[in-house]
Protein backbone atom coordinates (compact mmCIF):
# COMPACT_ATOMS: atom_id res chain seq x y z
CA UNK A 1 0.00 0.00 0.00
CA UNK A 2 0.92 3.56 -0.87
CA UNK A 3 1.49 5.29 2.64
CA UNK A 4 2.15 9.36 3.77
CA UNK A 5 3.78 9.42 7.11
CA UNK A 6 3.44 12.92 8.34
CA UNK A 7 5.55 14.56 11.05
CA UNK A 8 8.98 14.31 12.73
CA UNK A 9 8.43 12.66 16.03
CA UNK A 10 9.09 9.62 17.96
CA UNK A 11 5.33 8.07 16.54
CA UNK A 12 6.01 9.42 12.74
CA UNK A 13 9.66 7.72 12.78
CA UNK A 14 8.08 5.04 14.02
CA UNK A 15 5.15 4.33 12.14
CA UNK A 16 7.10 4.87 9.07
CA UNK A 17 10.27 2.69 9.77
CA UNK A 18 7.60 -0.32 10.92
CA UNK A 19 5.17 0.53 8.30
CA UNK A 20 8.06 0.05 5.53
CA UNK A 21 9.46 -3.14 7.50
CA UNK A 22 6.27 -4.57 6.68
CA UNK A 23 6.63 -4.05 3.02
CA UNK A 24 4.54 -1.16 2.51
CA UNK A 25 5.51 2.49 0.47
CA UNK A 26 5.86 5.12 2.68
CA UNK A 27 6.83 8.20 2.10
CA UNK A 28 7.60 10.37 5.17
CA UNK A 29 6.76 13.96 5.23
CA UNK A 30 8.40 16.79 8.06
CA UNK A 31 8.36 20.48 7.64
CA UNK A 32 12.31 20.66 6.91
CA UNK A 33 14.26 19.08 4.39
CA UNK A 34 17.57 19.81 6.45
CA UNK A 35 15.69 18.21 9.92
CA UNK A 36 15.81 15.08 7.93
CA UNK A 37 19.95 15.26 8.53
CA UNK A 38 21.59 12.12 6.68
CA UNK A 39 18.17 10.48 6.31
CA UNK A 40 17.64 12.54 3.47
CA UNK A 41 20.31 10.79 1.35
CA UNK A 42 20.08 7.38 2.90
CA UNK A 43 16.07 6.91 3.70
CA UNK A 44 17.45 4.29 5.81
CA UNK A 45 16.03 4.04 9.41
CA UNK A 46 17.32 1.36 11.70
CA UNK A 47 14.82 0.03 13.61
CA UNK A 48 15.39 -1.42 17.59
CA UNK A 49 12.61 -3.89 18.17
CA UNK A 50 11.89 -7.13 20.27
CA UNK A 51 12.58 -9.22 16.94
CA UNK A 52 16.46 -7.50 16.88
CA UNK A 53 17.93 -4.23 15.21
CA UNK A 54 17.64 -3.96 11.34
CA UNK A 55 18.05 -1.56 8.71
CA UNK A 56 14.59 -0.57 6.67
CA UNK A 57 14.52 2.03 4.13
CA UNK A 58 11.95 4.25 3.34
CA UNK A 59 10.54 5.09 0.01
CA UNK A 60 10.90 8.49 0.13
CA UNK A 61 11.91 11.24 2.48
CA UNK A 62 10.48 14.74 1.54
CA UNK A 63 9.31 18.38 2.53
CA UNK A 64 6.73 18.36 0.06
CA UNK A 65 3.74 17.58 1.69
CA UNK A 66 1.95 17.07 -2.30
CA UNK A 67 4.73 14.51 -3.60
CA UNK A 68 4.31 12.81 0.18
CA UNK A 69 0.07 12.94 0.39
CA UNK A 70 -0.64 12.40 -3.54
CA UNK A 71 -1.42 8.66 -4.33
CA UNK A 72 -1.31 7.71 -0.82
CA UNK A 73 -4.48 5.92 -0.20
CA UNK A 74 -3.58 6.00 3.85
CA UNK A 75 -2.17 9.26 5.53
CA UNK A 76 -0.90 8.53 8.92
CA UNK A 77 -0.59 11.76 10.67
CA UNK A 78 1.37 10.99 14.19
CA UNK A 79 2.25 14.74 15.13
CA UNK A 80 0.37 16.47 17.92
CA UNK A 81 -2.71 17.68 17.68
CA UNK A 82 -1.68 21.62 17.75
CA UNK A 83 -0.31 21.18 14.22
CA UNK A 84 -3.04 19.41 12.25
CA UNK A 85 -4.89 22.77 11.38
CA UNK A 86 -1.93 23.60 9.75
CA UNK A 87 -1.29 20.40 8.11
CA UNK A 88 -4.79 20.27 6.59
CA UNK A 89 -4.48 23.49 4.74
CA UNK A 90 -1.14 22.47 3.23
CA UNK A 91 -2.73 19.09 2.62
CA UNK A 92 -6.04 20.82 0.64
CA UNK A 93 -4.95 21.21 -2.90
CA UNK A 94 -3.61 17.38 -3.17
CA UNK A 95 -6.65 15.89 -1.11
CA UNK A 96 -8.42 13.36 -3.08
CA UNK A 97 -11.79 11.06 -2.90
CA UNK A 98 -11.18 7.79 -1.12
CA UNK A 99 -8.27 8.81 1.31
CA UNK A 100 -7.91 8.38 4.66
CA UNK A 101 -6.33 10.18 7.40
CA UNK A 102 -5.63 7.86 10.39
CA UNK A 103 -4.83 10.37 13.88
CA UNK A 104 -3.39 7.88 16.30
CA UNK A 105 -4.43 9.55 18.70
CA UNK A 106 -6.83 12.89 17.41
CA UNK A 107 -8.35 15.23 20.26
CA UNK A 108 -11.44 15.44 17.94
CA UNK A 109 -8.79 16.44 15.25
CA UNK A 110 -11.12 14.53 12.27
CA UNK A 111 -13.83 16.97 12.35
CA UNK A 112 -11.08 20.04 13.16
CA UNK A 113 -8.80 18.81 10.13
CA UNK A 114 -12.30 18.42 7.67
CA UNK A 115 -13.15 21.80 8.99
CA UNK A 116 -9.73 23.05 7.78
CA UNK A 117 -9.96 21.15 4.43
CA UNK A 118 -13.21 22.63 3.63
CA UNK A 119 -12.22 26.19 4.36
CA UNK A 120 -9.18 25.51 2.57
CA UNK A 121 -11.93 24.74 -0.20
CA UNK A 122 -11.46 21.12 -0.51
CA UNK A 123 -13.98 19.23 -1.24
CA UNK A 124 -12.76 15.60 -1.35
CA UNK A 125 -14.73 12.96 0.19
CA UNK A 126 -11.92 12.43 2.69
CA UNK A 127 -12.46 10.49 5.73
CA UNK A 128 -10.83 10.60 9.05
CA UNK A 129 -10.38 8.11 11.72
CA UNK A 130 -9.46 8.75 15.75
CA UNK A 131 -8.05 6.11 17.67
CA UNK A 132 -7.31 5.54 21.25
CA UNK A 133 -3.70 6.05 21.55
CA UNK A 134 -0.43 5.90 19.28
CA UNK A 135 0.14 2.42 17.69
CA UNK A 136 3.42 2.07 19.23
CA UNK A 137 5.23 2.46 22.79
CA UNK A 138 8.25 4.11 20.90
CA UNK A 139 11.63 6.65 21.41
CA UNK A 140 13.56 7.66 19.13
CA UNK A 141 17.43 7.40 19.58
CA UNK A 142 19.06 10.54 18.06
CA UNK A 143 17.61 10.73 14.08
CA UNK A 144 18.04 7.65 12.92
CA UNK A 145 17.22 4.81 15.06
CA UNK A 146 13.99 3.91 16.58
CA UNK A 147 13.07 1.80 19.47
CA UNK A 148 9.43 0.72 19.66
CA UNK A 149 9.04 -1.00 22.84
CA UNK A 150 5.80 -2.63 21.69
CA UNK A 151 3.03 -2.50 19.57
CA UNK A 152 -0.83 -1.95 20.23
CA UNK A 153 -3.07 -5.05 19.89
CA UNK A 154 -6.07 -3.03 20.57
CA UNK A 155 -6.94 0.21 18.45
CA UNK A 156 -10.64 1.24 19.09
CA UNK A 157 -11.04 4.01 15.64
CA UNK A 158 -14.00 5.70 15.02
CA UNK A 159 -14.66 7.25 11.37
CA UNK A 160 -15.45 10.92 9.93
CA UNK A 161 -18.15 10.80 8.70
CA UNK A 162 -19.14 7.99 9.76
CA UNK A 163 -21.07 6.71 7.05
CA UNK A 164 -17.49 5.95 5.14
CA UNK A 165 -16.63 3.38 8.09
CA UNK A 166 -16.62 0.37 5.95
CA UNK A 167 -14.27 1.31 3.11
CA UNK A 168 -12.36 3.33 5.27
CA UNK A 169 -11.53 0.36 8.15
CA UNK A 170 -10.23 -1.70 4.88
CA UNK A 171 -8.30 0.61 4.50
CA UNK A 172 -6.52 1.08 7.57
CA UNK A 173 -6.58 -2.34 8.39
CA UNK A 174 -4.13 -3.13 5.92
CA UNK A 175 -1.67 -1.43 7.93
CA UNK A 176 -2.83 -1.86 11.65
CA UNK A 177 -5.30 -4.94 11.58
CA UNK A 178 -5.26 -4.19 15.82
CA UNK A 179 -8.25 -1.86 14.84
CA UNK A 180 -11.57 -1.54 16.25
CA UNK A 181 -14.60 -0.91 15.70
CA UNK A 182 -15.93 2.52 17.71
CA UNK A 183 -19.15 4.12 16.82
CA UNK A 184 -18.29 7.51 15.30
CA UNK A 185 -15.06 10.10 15.34
CA UNK A 186 -16.34 11.33 18.67
CA UNK A 187 -16.66 8.12 20.19
CA UNK A 188 -12.60 7.66 19.06
CA UNK A 189 -12.15 10.99 20.56
CA UNK A 190 -12.91 9.94 23.75
CA UNK A 191 -10.69 7.15 24.13
CA UNK A 192 -8.04 9.12 23.83
CA UNK A 193 -6.10 7.72 26.68
CA UNK A 194 -3.16 10.84 26.43
CA UNK A 195 -5.65 13.41 28.36
CA UNK A 196 -6.23 10.75 31.01
CA UNK A 197 -2.59 9.00 31.78
CA UNK A 198 -0.43 12.16 30.97
CA UNK A 199 -1.95 15.42 32.90
CA UNK A 200 -1.68 13.69 36.60
CA UNK A 201 2.07 12.30 35.92
CA UNK A 202 3.30 15.90 35.01
CA UNK A 203 1.07 17.87 37.23
CA UNK A 204 1.55 16.19 40.15
CA UNK A 205 5.16 15.22 39.82
CA UNK A 206 5.98 18.76 38.73
CA UNK A 207 8.99 19.47 41.67
CA UNK A 208 10.50 16.06 40.50
CA UNK A 209 10.46 16.93 37.33
CA UNK A 210 11.70 20.57 37.45
CA UNK A 211 14.11 19.64 40.32
CA UNK A 212 16.22 16.34 38.77
CA UNK A 213 18.15 16.46 35.65
CA UNK A 214 15.81 13.05 34.40
CA UNK A 215 12.87 11.78 35.53
CA UNK A 216 10.73 8.53 34.52
CA UNK A 217 6.95 9.47 34.98
CA UNK A 218 6.17 5.87 34.67
CA UNK A 219 8.36 4.28 36.79
CA UNK A 220 8.93 6.15 40.18
CA UNK A 221 6.28 9.10 39.08
CA UNK A 222 3.42 6.63 39.09
CA UNK A 223 2.31 6.36 43.21
CA UNK A 224 -0.45 5.50 44.61
CA UNK A 225 -2.41 8.53 45.03
CA UNK A 226 -1.39 9.66 41.64
CA UNK A 227 -3.37 6.35 39.97
CA UNK A 228 -6.00 7.10 42.56
CA UNK A 229 -6.37 10.16 40.76
CA UNK A 230 -6.01 8.90 37.27
CA UNK A 231 -8.67 6.15 37.77
CA UNK A 232 -10.97 9.46 38.89
CA UNK A 233 -10.26 11.05 35.81
CA UNK A 234 -10.74 7.94 33.67
CA UNK A 235 -13.92 7.43 35.53
CA UNK A 236 -15.15 11.03 33.68
CA UNK A 237 -14.12 10.34 30.99
CA UNK A 238 -16.56 6.83 30.83
CA UNK A 239 -19.34 8.72 32.43
CA UNK A 240 -19.24 10.86 29.69
CA UNK A 241 -19.30 8.26 26.89
CA UNK A 242 -21.70 6.34 28.41
CA UNK A 243 -24.07 9.97 28.72
CA UNK A 244 -23.59 10.24 25.31
CA UNK A 245 -24.87 6.73 24.59
CA UNK A 246 -21.68 4.99 23.50
CA UNK A 247 -21.13 1.34 24.22
CA UNK A 248 -18.60 -0.63 25.76
CA UNK A 249 -15.92 -1.78 25.68
CA UNK A 250 -14.29 1.81 27.01
CA UNK A 251 -10.86 0.87 27.89
CA UNK A 252 -10.30 1.93 31.07
CA UNK A 253 -6.88 3.07 31.63
CA UNK A 254 -7.16 0.99 34.91
CA UNK A 255 -6.40 -2.44 32.31
CA UNK A 256 -3.21 -0.95 31.68
CA UNK A 257 -1.91 -1.08 35.03
CA UNK A 258 -3.52 -4.76 36.03
CA UNK A 259 -1.73 -7.07 34.22
CA UNK A 260 -4.02 -9.64 35.09
CA UNK A 261 -7.45 -6.77 34.07
CA UNK A 262 -9.12 -6.85 30.64
CA UNK A 263 -6.62 -7.02 27.88
CA UNK A 264 -5.68 -2.74 27.13
CA UNK A 265 -4.36 -0.93 23.87
CA UNK A 266 -1.05 -2.14 24.29
CA UNK A 267 -1.80 -5.82 25.57
CA UNK A 268 -1.36 -7.03 29.30
CA UNK A 269 1.54 -6.36 30.70
CA UNK A 270 2.68 -3.44 28.41
CA UNK A 271 2.89 -0.80 31.58
CA UNK A 272 5.44 -3.14 33.15
CA UNK A 273 7.06 -3.46 30.04
CA UNK A 274 7.43 -0.27 29.49
CA UNK A 275 8.64 0.93 32.53
CA UNK A 276 11.69 -1.58 32.29
CA UNK A 277 12.50 -0.56 29.27
CA UNK A 278 13.85 3.17 30.59
CA UNK A 279 12.96 4.47 27.60
CA UNK A 280 10.77 7.39 29.22
CA UNK A 281 13.63 8.65 31.81
CA UNK A 282 13.50 11.97 29.93
CA UNK A 283 14.20 15.65 30.79
CA UNK A 284 10.45 17.11 30.17
CA UNK A 285 9.90 21.30 30.35
CA UNK A 286 6.20 21.83 31.69
CA UNK A 287 5.55 24.73 29.63
CA UNK A 288 6.53 23.34 26.18
CA UNK A 289 6.47 19.56 26.03
CA UNK A 290 3.71 17.69 24.34
CA UNK A 291 1.93 15.98 27.90
CA UNK A 292 0.99 19.65 28.34
CA UNK A 293 0.51 21.62 25.28
CA UNK A 294 -1.76 18.39 23.64
CA UNK A 295 -2.94 16.43 26.24
CA UNK A 296 -3.81 19.32 28.97
CA UNK A 297 -4.42 22.08 26.42
CA UNK A 298 -6.30 20.38 24.08
CA UNK A 299 -7.48 16.98 25.31
CA UNK A 300 -8.67 18.22 29.30
CA UNK A 301 -9.90 20.95 27.53
CA UNK A 302 -11.72 18.77 24.71
CA UNK A 303 -12.81 16.66 27.18
CA UNK A 304 -14.29 18.92 30.13
CA UNK A 305 -16.31 20.81 27.12
CA UNK A 306 -17.66 17.26 26.31
CA UNK A 307 -18.78 16.75 29.85
CA UNK A 308 -20.45 20.46 29.90
CA UNK A 309 -22.43 18.77 26.46
CA UNK A 310 -23.32 15.58 28.05
CA UNK A 311 -24.20 17.51 31.26
CA UNK A 312 -21.67 15.31 33.07
CA UNK A 313 -19.53 16.45 36.18
CA UNK A 314 -15.54 16.63 35.38
CA UNK A 315 -14.20 18.35 38.70
CA UNK A 316 -11.09 16.53 38.44
CA UNK A 317 -10.32 17.31 34.51
CA UNK A 318 -11.39 20.55 35.38
CA UNK A 319 -9.12 20.56 38.16
CA UNK A 320 -6.11 19.29 36.43
CA UNK A 321 -6.71 21.65 33.58
CA UNK A 322 -6.61 24.97 35.80
CA UNK A 323 -3.57 23.65 37.32
CA UNK A 324 -1.57 22.86 34.16
CA UNK A 325 -2.76 26.05 32.70
CA UNK A 326 -1.44 28.08 35.59
CA UNK A 327 1.79 26.01 35.28
CA UNK A 328 1.90 27.83 31.80
CA UNK A 329 0.36 31.31 32.60
CA UNK A 330 -2.50 31.05 30.36
CA UNK A 331 -6.40 30.08 30.63
CA UNK A 332 -6.53 26.78 28.50
CA UNK A 333 -10.47 27.06 28.94
CA UNK A 334 -10.12 29.91 26.74
CA UNK A 335 -7.28 28.92 24.49
CA UNK A 336 -7.99 24.66 24.24
CA UNK A 337 -9.63 22.86 22.41
CA UNK A 338 -13.87 23.04 23.10
CA UNK A 339 -16.72 22.22 21.75
CA UNK A 340 -17.58 25.80 22.41
CA UNK A 341 -14.63 26.65 20.58
CA UNK A 342 -15.93 24.62 17.55
CA UNK A 343 -19.06 25.65 17.41
CA UNK A 344 -20.87 22.85 18.37
CA UNK A 345 -22.17 23.34 21.72
CA UNK A 346 -25.33 24.38 20.78
CA UNK A 347 -26.40 21.30 18.98
CA UNK A 348 -28.57 19.03 19.63
CA UNK A 349 -27.70 15.20 20.18
CA UNK A 350 -29.38 14.27 17.37
CA UNK A 351 -27.74 17.38 15.13
CA UNK A 352 -24.44 16.17 16.45
CA UNK A 353 -24.93 12.73 15.26
CA UNK A 354 -26.09 13.39 12.13
CA UNK A 355 -22.54 15.62 11.33
CA UNK A 356 -20.60 12.48 12.87
CA UNK A 357 -22.51 10.18 10.36
CA UNK A 358 -22.47 12.30 7.52
CA UNK A 359 -19.93 14.90 7.69
CA UNK A 360 -19.74 19.09 7.39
Amino acid sequence: MEIAVLGGGNGAYAAAVDLSDQGHQVRLWRRSAAAFGELQQTRTLTLLDQAGERPVTLAAVTADIGEAVTGAALVVIAGPAFAQCDIAKAMAPVMRDGQVVFLPPGTFGSYVMASALRNAGCAADVTFAETGTLPYLTRKHGELVVAITRRATRLPTGMFPARNDAAARSVISGAYPSIEPSEDALSGALMNAGPIIHPPLIIMNAGPIEHFEHWDIHNEGTQHSIRRVTDQLDGERVAIREALGYGAPHFPLADHYNPDGAEWMYGRKAHSQLVDSGEWREDLNLREHRYMREDVALGLAFLASAGRFANVATPVASGLLALGGAICGEDFNRSGRTLERLGLEAYSRKQLTDVLQNGL
